[in-house]
């Protein structure tokens, strides 16, 4: 089941450009139509990653917990967004 629609604490994967293939976690969506995501590894939450919408593929998954705090403005750690991310970019084997 594919999502048409981006919320904030989706779940997506980039389907284009250097980091093809990585899993990462909505933060916010810009007026412009851009998503900046983050993977609490390599892009953290004080430096999201911008991409266009039409870059990533949406999944159905998405964690309500995360998504509660970052629209309430309360403290969100990058191990969180990890630990959540964990299983969808390990290496296949691996878990």
């Amino acid at each position: 089941m594919k999502v048409q629609t981006p919320l904030v604490g989706s779940i997506c994967r980039s389907k284009q450009g250097r980091d093809k293939g990585r899993y990462y976690l909505i933060k916010s969506i810009e007026s412009d139509g851009a998503l900046m995501l983050v993977d609490g590894n390599f892009k953290k939450l004080c430096s999201p990653k911008r991409k266009n919408l039409r870059h990533v593929d949406l999944l159905p998954d998405r964690s309500e917990a995360i998504a509660s705090k970052l629209s309430e403005g309360k403290q969100v750690f990058d191990t969180e967004i990890f630990s959540l991310l964990r299983p969808y970019n390990a290496p296949s084997g691996e878990e």
